[in-house]
């Protein structure tokens, strides 16, 4: 067994929080994962985040305790949601920070890393069904950005629409209550890992990625080839000069068994090269 199938208390580590979706049953959720006790990978579904009360908002690489019980709807191992369903309480404990060129944070989320794609879609086929992991690639060699749908689907949208929001916390902002943007680009890495002979390519589903291009398009004042520029500028020149880049990546339930790579990028960990390194 990976995990019992009762956490009480669970203490864990997020690390990831993909784009919010519109959901006909919950509104709108996060899929978040994490480090339980900052070692095994977990993941939290499902959360509304952005309907949260203002105590229960956790950023990323925050400590936060939780009831936690196996989600017995998916078969992937480290699938859990809370125990009280959207009633749960999230209680934030800490952040880790930044100092030190990120050695809190690296202490915890470096414990484990593959250097091999193929390796990690050898887990996610075998019986351990291995849906979570950090991965260090060999060389990022490109980033790409793609149009994407400009709506949410319809079907998603109204029926998010039609629940009532007066079930959300009653601290939830007026602005928290809409529904989320849809982000009309799809990007993606393109990249080469141990034994590759070929650069892999996959997309990036971070909840950062997503926020960061809404702040270009109203720094770009809606110019969204402006924004992207931007949106590149940092994800691919910035990083790839000024950064360590590690993959956080993460498998989806309807492909995991199905895809010859089910893997999705849902998190970047990009602490500063070694500080005897100078910045180009």
């Amino acid at each position: 067994m990976y995990l019992p199938s009762n956490l009480p208390n669970a203490r864990v580590l997020i690390t990831v929080k993909a784009y919010p979706k519109p959901s006909g049953k919950y509104e709108e959720l996060v899929c978040t994962a994490g480090l339980i006790d900052g070692s095994k990978w977990i993941r939290i579904y499902p959360v509304p985040y952005r309907f949260l009360a203002d105590n229960e908002m956790y950023p990323k690489y925050s400590w936060v305790r939780v009831d936690l019980v196996r989600n017995t709807k998916d078969f992937r191992p480290e699938s859990y949601r809370p125990k009280q369903g959207l009633d749960e309480q999230i209680l934030l404990e800490s952040t880790l920070g930044t100092k030190d060129a990120w050695a809190a944070r690296k202490s915890f989320v470096l414990r484990e890393v593959f250097t091999s794609m193929k390796e990690l879609i050898r887990l996610a086929k075998s019986d351990a069904k291995k849906s979570l992991a950090t991965l260090k690639p060999s060389e990022i060699v490109g980033f790409k950005v793609e149009a994407s749908d400009r709506d949410w689907k319809e079907k998603w949208e109204n029926q998010a629409l039609q629940r009532s929001f007066n079930e959300l916390a009653e601290s939830a902002s007026a602005e928290r209550r809409q529904l989320v943007r849809k982000v009309p680009y799809d990007y993606f890495y393109e990249f080469t890992t141990e034994g590759d002979t070929t650069p892999r390519r996959l997309k990036i589903e971070d909840w950062e990625i997503g926020a960061l291009f809404w702040h270009c398009v109203s720094q770009s004042k809606g110019d969204e080839a402006a924004a992207n520029q931007l949106v590149r500028q940092k994800y691919f020149d910035e990083f790839t000069k000024r950064r360590d880049i590690y993959l956080f990546l993460g498998t989806t339930k309807r492909f995991h068994n199905i895809a010859p790579n089910p893997f999705i990028i849902v998190g970047v960990f990009y602490p500063p090269k070694s500080l005897q390194e100078p910045l180009l």
